[in-house]
């Protein structure tokens, strides 16, 4: 089984509001078996014109347990505290390659 991940972009358009999405996102994630690999921080574009504001990155033991937690009843409840709070959010869900045996 190959973990899946969780890739994001976003700009955050009113920092208070999102801080109330910072405080709810990760116990929904943690109870969903997964983590944060990456959550902002410095970032640099080395080929091509995407350049990202603000990216964050999960990972989950499983495809299907990251759609559990995306659909879940307390990640629904944090997106419901980001409202507002970002000019985007996008948002793609991607299974790993499986480790060499």
């Amino acid at each position: 089984m190959s973990f899946a991940y969780v890739i994001v972009e976003m700009q955050i358009s009113d920092a208070e509001q999102y801080k109330h999405y910072m405080a709810a996102a990760p116990e929904s994630i943690k109870a969903a078996g997964g983590e944060y690999l990456v959550r902002g921080g410095p970032l640099e574009t080395l080929e091509g014109e995407w350049k990202p504001k603000r990216l964050a990155m999960l990972r989950f033991p499983s495809y299907a347990a990251a759609k559990t937690w995306y659909d879940g009843e307390m990640y629904r409840a944090a997106r419901a505290q980001r409202e507002g709070a970002t000019a985007f959010f996008n948002a793609v869900l991607v299974e790993g390659v499986a480790a060499p045996v």
